[in-house]
């Protein structure tokens, strides 16, 4: 038994050994390669930081400039993420009930249509059939069709858990009124956003026209002042919401002689779009319409009851499509769990404070929002690394790392804003080392495709 035990005891010598002779070779290739790297003209007035560790041993193999907080863009949400599966669980769902309070009495309901939101962001989207809009909706005027009324109070949402100011510091003006500028209310319908289809002119700089929106607009208008620019050149355009109006302006160019293009555009008032659309179509469809009487009253009756897909499924979408409306909404649900009411500042500093239990200071996560839209945010990409890791040794791992994108064969999340650019994720090499790392660049100049191939360059030394 000594023998056996002698014997083990030298082969994990000899494996630790050799793990640390490798990560030496390592260390050495990415020091090299990120020197080349720092010298490139791109970054001559660029800060950058690259922190890597063993995934299984912890140790450090390469850092450099790690403790120095910087905008991280889309990379934010891998924190999101993790604090989401540790505090909500990958089974939670979003509970959203439709109902009505009073009674009927004949034809009429003497009370109100209602639905209680509890900040789902996947309600009516696309991407799961289950909460598309088609299936949301045939359901809800199934149930009211069975009532056979003809009138009724009128169709309430209760948002008052919810912050209503949807956009978190920082957010700028360029990016708001944009589909990728969604913020979340309690109550968030196609996530917050519809499409612009547009018709370019036959020549450089003449009108855009706006053919039409999918789905039809209730409450909001929109104009134009894009123009056609060369044939090619993709999409330039931008929308942009006036402070305090719904009245929608199209700035920027889309390519000549297009006949339907499409842009889309974030919602900024899903509630009254919501209840516009419902009055209207109940009007239209099934003969009913609201009364604008009094509809108070202590009776309530649920029609039915939606809940989400589970975190599991939001956190997929959330990191393989970068949705920025899923990351608010998940901080500001992590509020409204703990406190009873959704606010961006409470999510952000439950995020800070679960990671400071972890033993991740405070200032190493100077965060303002959960998608990384936002210029303010600062993380350090030894913060970054320190969440992958622990991420690793929790029951819901799969799931989260299964959301990561895949990209220069690396299982890692991007992120891109003006001037920043990010990866971080997980990589095994050839010779089956695991490691996590954090490669950030902000105020870097040229293109940005150009940086990200140089930015490969660097990460494929751990490949």
């Amino acid at each position: 038994m000594y023998e056996a035990m002698k014997k083990s005891f030298l082969f994990l010598v000899v494996l630790l050994t050799c793990v640390h002779l490798f990560s030496q070779t390592v260390s050495k290739k990415l020091d090299e390669a990120y020197q080349k790297f720092e010298k490139d003209s791109q970054l001559t007035n660029a800060v950058a930081s690259l922190y890597v560790i063993n995934a299984n041993t912890g140790e450090v193999v390469f850092d450099k400039n790690s403790t120095i907080g910087l905008a991280t863009a889309s990379t934010l949400k891998i924190i999101t993420a993790a604090t989401a599966y540790e505090l909500l669980g990958k089974d939670f769902k979003y509970k959203t009930e439709f109902g009505y309070t009073g009674k009927v009495a004949g034809k009429k309901l003497l009370g109100n249509f209602y639905i209680k939101p509890s900040g789902d962001p996947t309600l009516g989207s696309w991407r799961y059939k289950a909460s598309s809009d088609t299936v949301i909706l045939d359901q809800l005027f199934s149930a009211i069709r069975k009532m056979n009324i003809s009138g009724y109070g009128s169709f309430d949402i209760d948002n008052s858990a919810w912050k209503s100011e949807t956009i978190p510091d920082g957010w700028i003006w360029q990016d708001i009124g944009n589909y990728y500028g969604a913020g979340p209310t309690g109550f968030n319908w196609r996530e917050n956003q519809f499409d612009i289809i547009m018709k370019s002119g036959a020549r450089i700089g003449e009108p855009v026209r706006i053919v039409q929106t999918k789905p039809k607009l209730e409450t909001i208008t929109i104009g134009s002042l894009a123009t056609s620019a060369a044939k090619g050149s993709g999409d330039n355009s931008y929308v942009y919401y006036p402070l305090h109006s719904t009245a929608t302006i199209i700035r920027g160019t889309i390519p000549v002689d297009e006949e339907r293009f499409t842009i889309s555009a974030a919602n900024p008032t899903p509630v009254t779009e919501f209840q516009t659309m419902l009055v209207h179509q109940l009007a239209s469809k099934y003969r009913m319409h609201p009364l604008y009487v009094d509809g108070s009253s202590k009776d309530s009756t649920i029609l039915f009851t939606h809940y989400s897909p589970s975190l599991d499924s939001i956190v997929y979408w959330f990191l393989k499509k970068s949705i920025n409306l899923y990351g608010e909404a998940l901080a500001k649900t992590l509020a409204y769990q703990q406190n009873g009411f959704g606010d961006t500042k409470k999510g952000v500093e439950i995020i800070k404070n679960f990671w400071k239990e972890k033993g991740i200071a405070p200032t190493e996560l100077n965060i303002v929002d959960g998608s990384g839209l936002s210029p303010l945010n600062r993380v350090t990409t030894h913060a970054q690394v320190r969440v992958l890791k622990y991420a690793m040794g929790q029951p819901w791992f799969k799931g989260y790392y299964d959301a990561f994108p895949q990209y220069n064969g690396m299982k890692m999340k991007s992120g891109t804003i003006s001037d920043v650019k990010g990866f971080c994720g997980y990589q095994k090499s050839n010779d089956g080392n695991e490691y996590i790392f954090s490669l950030l660049v902000n105020n870097y100049n040229g293109s940005s495709s150009s940086l990200v191939q140089k930015m490969y360059e660097v990460l494929d030394e751990l490949k």
